[in-house]
Parts: C-alpha cells; sequence; structure tokens
C-alpha cells in the first residue's frame, strides 16, 4: 500500500453528483489524476500517471468504505489466479488514514499521450445519439464484431474479452458496459485491446441491481433456451456467446473449470483482504452462487 503526502480534504471535489441515471460504482466515484514525483504524487489537472479513486460520498452506494479494496482485490484476483491482463494498480493512504484505489494510466507511453478508443467512440454511440444509457445499449456479440472490424489482432484478442465477460459474470461485475473496453495503439501502429481496468464487484454495492452483465449477451434481443428455462446464465450460455469471440467449447469448459479448481485461493485472496467482515461474506456468497451458474 502506499502512503499519499496529503489528506482526502485537500482534494477539493465537488460535494455532490450529477444524477446517475443507473445503479453505477464508477458513476458515484470521483477520479484524481496524480503526477509521481521523487517522495510521493502531486495532484495535476491533466497528463498525470495515475488515477486515484477515493471512497465515494454523497451516495445511495452500499459499503462504500469497500469499494477502493473490492476494486484491488478484484484486479488481483483476476491477474493473479486467473491470468488476465490488468492495469497496474495498489491501494493507497491518505494521510489521514482513509483508502482510496490507485491505477497507473497505461494510455501513455514513454511520457507521450497514445490513441485509445474505448467501444462507445468505435461504435459512434454518444448520449447525443443514443441516449442515456448508450453505455448499455449493445452486446457482447456486437463488441467482438467490432473487435473484428478494428482490431487486426483479433483472433488473438477477442478470446481475452471472451475471458473478461466470463470473469464479470463470475464475479458480479453488472457494470462491463462498451466504455470498460478499450484499444490502444501499439508501438507498431496497429490496435490491440488494452489491459483490463474497472473489474469489480459491484453487486456488493447496489445489491437491488437485477441486472448480471453490463451487457446482453447476443444481439435484438436473443437468449438460449438454457437461459430461458433457468432464468440465469449457465455454461450453455457461454458456449455460445463463445462462438462469437472465436473461442472453442472445449476451451469454455476449461476456463469455467478452472475457476471451480481455484476456489480454494479466490476465498483464501477475499479472506485475507481488507474488506470489512459484511463485505466479505456477501463477496463470497456471490462468488460461490455464479460458480454453481456456470457448472450447470
Amino acid at each position: 500500500m502506499l502512503n499519499l503526502p496529503f489528506e482526502y480534504s485537500e482534494l477539493g471535489l465537488p460535494v455532490t453528483h450529477d444524477l446517475i441515471r443507473r445503479a453505477s460504482v464508477s458513476g458515484v466515484q470521483d477520479k484524481v489524476q496524480l503526477k509521481r514525483r521523487r517522495g510521493g504524487f502531486d495532484v495535476v489537472l491533466s497528463s498525470g500517471d495515475y488515477i486515484l479513486k477515493p471512497i465515494p460520498r454523497h451516495t445511495s452506494a452500499h459499503l462504500t468504505a469497500d469499494i477502493p479494496i473490492n476494486e484491488d482485490l478484484t484486479m488481483t484476483i483476476a491477474s493473479r489466479l486467473f491470468g488476465i491482463r490488468t492495469a497496474e494498480h495498489d491501494l493507497a493512504r491518505f494521510k489521514d488514514g482513509e483508502i482510496a484505489y490507485l491505477t497507473r494510466r497505461f494510455d501513455f507511453r514513454n511520457g507521450e499521450k497514445i490513441r485509445q478508443e474505448d467501444f462507445c467512440q468505435l461504435s459512434n454511440r454518444t448520449e447525443e445519439s443514443a441516449g442515456a444509457n448508450y453505455k448499455y445499449e449493445s452486446s457482447y456479440e456486437e463488441l467482438a464484431e467490432l473487435m473484428r472490424r478494428y482490431c487486426r489482432s483479433a483472433a488473438v484478442d477477442n478470446p481475452k474479452v471472451f475471458e473478461i465477460v466470463l470473469f464479470n459474470y463470475v464475479f458480479s461485475n453488472a457494470d462491463a458496459h462498451l466504455k470498460n473496453f478499450s484499444l490502444y495503439e501499439s508501438p507498431q501502429g496497429d490496435y490491440v485491446l488494452t489491459p483490463a481496468y474497472d473489474l469489480l464487484n459491484t453487486a456488493l454495492h447496489f445489491p437491488n441491481d437485477l441486472t448480471a452483465t453490463g451487457l446482453d449477451f447476443f444481439k435484438d434481443g436473443h437468449f438460449t433456451t438454457r437461459y430461458e428455462d433457468l432464468g440465469f446464465y449457465s455454461s450453455a450460455d457461454f458456449i455460445e456467446l463463445a462462438r462469437c469471440f472465436g473461442v472453442p467449447e472445449s476451451r469454455v469448459r476449461g476456463l469455467i473449470s478452472g475457476y471451480a479448481a481455484r476456489q480454494a485461493s479466490v476465498e483464501s485472496l477475499v479472506a485475507n483482504s481488507l474488506l470489512s467482515n459484511e463485505a466479505k461474506a456477501d463477496y463470497l456468497r456471490r462468488f460461490r452462487d455464479r460458480l454453481r451458474a456456470i457448472a450447470q
């Protein structure tokens, strides 16, 4: 954990947020840019090396003090246990002892800003063109199509996107919308998948949100017959979705088996985390529920 040379009150953040149209952790989080200096960090308005996310204020979200820890924990589980390449991250502590989430920006290379496009930008979706829920008015099937259109390495990167989608479902991230997937310019000048970011268990903080994922799986309101029978996503849904991403059924079943095989490791990381006891219990309960779902 890194120590910050200032207190939360010194950030001068607004005391209210704009109206949030949909339950969303990212929608209630303040994001502050920091520049790494010798001996610590400085708050800057632009061109920061890091993004700091303090505990949100003035929100109806549940267990708000756990939000930074939740994100750091879930990102760690993704990278350490399931091989997902994530943005560099850590927890940080203000001078007064309060904890925040800190992540290093990956859209700078050798001190220069590089081009990055999220999938709202790639699909030309804005609030003006597609309405207030523009980030959510799509599907993972369409995301896979956009990958093939704009990413020369889609054959390699599309399976990585699928693995992130599966991970988000298992860890109850209901806010994995179009802006939470991006491409950036490689040193060779083409576009490749960025490291994963904004991975956390959103259900801890918005337990009444019935959305299972940020986007529908398929275009045109399509659901599998298995989903219609069960009322939740199971292995059959991921096997069908995987075809959109060029992932064979055998690989899907291997990924699903991997979650069950690493259950004890996940539970150990959660138990040893800084989450509150209430958050730990809820995090593990939801994880176990999703393990049972994908096993069906």
